[in-house]
């Protein structure tokens, strides 16, 4: 069961907490700065894989698409504070600094080593939780600008980050479809990554594939799956959620019918 508890007067703050292992798909319209305070945090990236435990901090930057799965660790329940750095308030934060606008790039998540400056600065956050009154705005503020004043002090690099306000535009449909295939996400979403409408996305799709979306997301997914069952010897029950389905008896179904036998009988050597 999730718990999400967010002072009503500051959105940018906020807790999260799993007493169950969770799993769902996730992409934000604004970058994120997290601290693990227990438990375990698992994203999947079309390209890599990231396992954070308790004290670990990292930058989840806005637009990247990304799997999570959360759940206990050393018998204590996921929990984690997050601190949402809103677009609007760095476009005006950059503007004042006169720093140069960045180049688009492709989002990454930013992995911070333990440090004081980000340990005292979560530690102020926590007891915001315990308030019943307002929190003042101005405070919301000046607790932002000491986040990017952080990580722009450990991360000389974090500008082009932070300051890249750039939307998604119109890109390769195939090679995007190649490497995020995997997200179990609605066609709306591939469609708005893209920079399509979903009208679009479909018709460009067909031209690309020669199929309908659905059609070959399922295939792509299933062949996945068979790749990490056969030749890296995972269990269905870890493999199911990573390639795109939503449930174990779904993925079973499918993938019987597609290949013609069980997931866990190409275990057992078919």
């Amino acid at each position: 069961m999730a718990e999400r508890q967010v002072n009503r007067y500051a959105e940018n703050v906020l807790t999260c907490s799993e007493t169950q292992q969770y799993r769902g798909e996730m992409v934000l319209d604004d970058s994120a700065l997290v601290r693990i305070i227990s438990g375990e945090l698992k994203m999947v990236h079309a390209d890599r894989h990231y396992t954070f435990g308790p004290g670990d901090t990292f930058l989840f930057p806005r637009n990247q698409l990304s799997t999570m799965i959360k759940g206990e660790k050393d018998g204590k329940p996921y929990k984690a504070v997050i601190m949402r750095l809103a677009t609007t308030y760095l476009r005006d934060y950059y503007t004042k600094k006169e720093v140069p606008p960045a180049q688009p790039h492709s989002p990454e998540m930013l992995c911070f080593d333990k440090n004081p400056l980000l340990d005292s600065f979560f530690a102020s956050i926590l007891p915001y939780f315990e308030l019943d009154n307002q929190l003042p705005e101005k405070l919301v503020q000046i607790k932002m600008e000491e986040a990017i004043e952080i990580l722009r002090s450990i991360n000389p690099h974090i500008d082009r980050v932070l300051s890249d306000f750039s939307e998604a535009g119109k890109m390769n449909l195939a090679d995007f479809m190649e490497k995020n295939y995997m997200f179990n996400i609605p066609l709306e979403k591939f469609s708005h990554l893209t920079g399509r409408s979903l009208t679009t996305f479909k018709r460009d799709f067909k031209k690309a594939f020669q199929t309908s979306p659905q059609r070959w997301l399922t295939r792509k997914r299933l062949e996945l799956a068979h790749y990490q069952l056969s030749e890296q010897q995972r269990k269905p029950v870890d493999v199911y959620y990573e390639t795109g389905f939503e449930n174990l008896s779904h993925f079973s179904r499918a993938f019987k019918s597609h290949f013609g036998y069980t997931p866990t009988a190409l275990l057992q050597g078919k």
